[in-house]
């Protein structure tokens, strides 16, 4: 909606378009959205503070939740705004809702991963040394797969992309900008697969990356051997060669291992 400059009438122009439209109706406008956007964040608080809890374990599946009068004296909001967090909840298929019956939690593997927030509520309540073990299992069994159909399928500026991603990782002069860096290369090497079906794993990557390199990088007293093996998987993604794409990230994954575990066996 275009903004009024204070004094501009209904009979007024700005920037050539004509107004239609009197300060107090603008100011009343943008008040009724502020209305709009409070709700819409009270109810996501709601459904954050229900998903966090459910996740934790707290409500098992199968329990039964509380209705929507018990959660309203909980939160101290109305039946409407607990409705809705539900509906958010619903949508992210962590619960089952019915009129009358009210709202139980759906099986685990019902869960919608691939949304932010139930993947970060799932990954505080298993722990980190459950969640790294997954997600490298996760990584053994994509990743290379990933790494091959971007050798195959890349563009020239998909190639530029992870170039850049490398440059990153070499002039990071901070644990975070390395992460930051190292997430955006395998990002770029999703993306660089070209492959409709793989885009919703763009989630899983950021977020289970992201919290395993925070472990990783500060782990690791030879961070620079996998930058190295990074070059390695640019190299045959640029030359188009998947098999040698493939055994890189096979490596990376491997030298990661190594790191979790503590550098055993790590020359």
């Amino acid at each position: 909606m275009l903004a009024l400059p204070a004094g501009v009438n209904h009979k007024q122009k700005f920037n050539g378009v004509k107004i239609c439209m009197t300060n107090k109706k603008n100011q009343l406008m943008k008040h009724r959205v502020g209305v709009r956007k409070s709700i819409r964040n009270l109810n996501a608080e709601i459904a954050f503070q229900i998903g966090e809890r459910i996740c934790s374990g707290e409500f098992a599946p199968g329990a039964a939740l509380p209705n929507e009068a018990e959660w309203g004296s909980i939160f101290g909001a109305s039946r409407t705004a607990i409705r809705e967090g539900m509906k958010i909840l619903q949508a992210k298929g962590l619960i089952v809702s019915r009129p009358k019956i009210g709202a139980r939690v759906l099986p685990r593997e019902n869960w919608n991963l691939l949304d932010k927030d139930v993947f970060a509520w799932h990954g505080a309540a298993v722990g980190r040394k459950a969640f790294i073990a997954t997600t490298q299992e996760f990584r053994r069994h994509i990743e290379p797969g990933i790494a091959e159909l971007a050798a195959l399928k890349r563009s020239t500026a998909q190639v530029e992309t992870l170039a850049k991603c490398l440059a990153a990782m070499r002039k990071a002069s901070s644990f975070e900008a390395v992460v930051e860096a190292d997430v955006a290369f395998h990002r770029g090497l999703l993306s660089a697969a070209n492959n409709e079906l793989l885009n919703p794993f763009a989630v899983l990557i950021e977020q289970t990356l992201s919290s395993l390199f925070e472990f990783t990088t500060q782990a690791n007293p030879k961070y620079r051997q996998a930058v190295h093996l990074h070059e390695r998987i640019w190299k045959a993604v640029k030359e188009q060669d998947p098999e040698a794409a493939r055994k890189a990230m096979q490596a990376l994954i491997a030298d990661t291992d190594i790191v979790i575990s503590g550098g055993k066996g790590r020359k």
